[in-house]
């Protein structure tokens, strides 16, 4: 074997899987075709759950560090309105404004930092596999050559090479809407009034946030104490237009003639990007030693939750990938990814058509469903639900039974304050090696000793909680989801019974049976 997994693509998502990859010990090779990191701008921030993720790895102070401006109130779109959680102390949606490019020379420094290497210019152009390798097919700068490896995973984007090797299908709807996005500077002839509406000379007043007219949407967000106006048009159009080809200024403002019909000039363009939506879920996220995640395995109908999803898949596929490699993986471990990442991907689907009804009506009826919509929102159970949803906080994983009866099994764990010996600390610090981790909250020495058959694989930590005490013991994952958890009224021998159980369902048998 050349590798231990090849990743095609080095977006978000491959370069997440490949920093994952090598904190669980295994190696990977990122091919990417591009020579170098795209300027086409693309998603202009991050938000959702992988947020949290980021901060239980210990990289969101890197990503905070990152952005370019301050972070936005938690209000976000949503199908034509507006989930605005300003109103919540402890919202359950954030967002970070890091533009992508930002965000994948982050995470390439990082895999640089853990020893990944990455080769740019590298074009995989076909794949074979059979039972025990994988072997790729690369079109490189000095020539065609070959790279074999145990596994394949396909992040290279919604033109998937890998997934149609694998002839896996992509089945969804094209909608024929393109979007684009602007922020620009403008010039002396518009005014941003204190409303955040617009006084476009000649024309007349321009409504802050979404107007619809016969020909459009259009989208304004402006504040007076900042030079900087975000733009945005829909239209329904019926060509094709290419993702690497970046959106010129003209094409903009023509855009913003037709849906407005008026001119609304811009003065400098410091933004510009141009977007299709698709609802597409491929069928299977693995076939044999092929894996998918992130756009090649689904496309959403709605902006803002393409990059959180993708890194989440790439974090679930990590560690079980690395559990295979290393000889310990249960039997079935590697086809959960399928389970748990399709399962999250149809939630999310499921918002984001949601979106597409609300957003795409024009007549009466749709505005009178979007302001009964709107007017839910304004109370804070639905709104709680409404932002758990799209963050993709509200997933809990179909746990085996007996340990998917507690109700924390199968959701991210909480960041609790813990206290111990060793002094104060918190889960998501614990979390930061990416290695399993068992909880003991109640001192439970039976359970310290039937953990010890497991020592190489998972971490044991001892402490108490200031915090509301969830269970007596939890067993962490490495991508922050509880795999077990109980609070124990029973003896101790049938504790720690159960324990083993779960041990041996997720890290494979005792090591002094492997």
């Amino acid at each position: 074997m050349d590798t231990d997994v090849i990743i095609v693509g080095a977006g978000p998502t491959g370069l997440m899987l490949a920093c994952e990859l090598r904190l669980a010990g295994v190696h990977p090779l990122v091919l990417e075709r591009h020579p170098h990191r795209r300027d086409t701008p693309k998603a202009g921030g991050l938000g959702g759950q992988i947020l949290e993720l980021l901060r239980y790895r210990g990289l969101l102070e890197r990503c905070e560090a990152a952005c370019t401006g301050p972070v936005p109130a938690p209000r976000f779109p949503f199908g034509g309105v507006h989930l605005d959680l300003t109103q919540l102390v402890d919202p359950p949606l954030h967002a970070l404004p890091l533009p992508q490019q930002r965000l994948e020379m982050l995470l390439e420094e990082r895999a640089g930092e853990l020893g990944v290497e990455i080769r740019r210019g590298h074009r995989m152009a076909g794949v074979v596999q059979d039972e025990t390798a994988v072997t790729a097919e690369v079109l490189g700068p000095d020539g065609p050559y070959r790279v074999t490896a145990r596994y394949l995973a396909g992040c290279d984007g919604a033109h998937s090479r890998v997934r149609d090797a694998a002839g896996i299908a992509f089945p969804g709807t094209t909608y024929p809407e393109v979007n684009r996005l602007a922020q620009v500077t403008l010039p002396d002839t518009v005014t941003v009034l204190g409303n955040g509406d617009l006084d476009v000379a000649g024309f007349g007043t321009v409504r802050g946030g979404f107007t619809r007219t016969d020909r459009g949407l259009l989208g304004v967000g402006a504040s007076t104490d900042s030079s900087v106006v975000s733009l945005y048009t829909t239209e329904d159009e019926t060509g094709e237009y290419d993702d690497d080809i970046p959106m010129s200024v003209t094409e903009f403002q023509d855009s913003l003639r037709r849906v407005l019909g008026a001119d609304l000039p811009v003065a400098e363009a410091i933004r510009l990007s141009r977007f299709t939506f698709k609802a597409k879920h491929a069928e299977h996220y693995r076939k044999g030693r092929i894996l998918l995640a992130g756009d090649a395995a689904h496309l959403f109908p709605a902006t803002g939750v393409a990059i959180n999803a993708g890194m989440l898949d790439a974090v679930n596929l990590a560690w079980k990938l690395a559990a295979v490699i290393h000889g310990w993986a249960p039997d079935g471990l590697l086809d959960t990814y399928h389970d748990e990442r399709h399962f999250a991907g149809a939630r999310t689907m499921l918002h984001t058509r949601a979106q597409v009804a609300l957003r795409r009506g024009t007549d009466p009826a749709a505005e009178a469903l979007r302001e009964v919509f709107q007017e839910l929102l304004a109370d804070e159970q639905p709104l709680r639900r409404m932002g758990s949803l799209v963050a993709g906080s509200d997933i809990r994983y179909p746990m085996p039974e007996p340990s998917g009866h507690h109700p924390l099994a199968g959701v991210f764990v909480p960041d609790l304050t813990l206290h111990s010996d060793r002094g104060v600390t918190c889960v998501g610090e614990l979390l930061h090696t990416a290695r399993p981790l068992l909880l003991d909250l109640a001192d439970r020495e039976d359970l310290r000793r039937a953990a010890g058959d497991w020592r190489t694989r998972i971490d044991v930590h001892t402490a108490k909680t200031d915090d509301l005490r969830p269970a007596d013991a939890i067993l962490i994952r490495p991508d922050a989801h509880i795999a077990w958890a109980a609070a124990f009224e029973e003896s101790s021998e049938n504790a720690a019974r159960a324990l083993r159980e779960a041990l041996t369902r997720w890290f494979g048998a005792p090591e002094s049976h492997a």
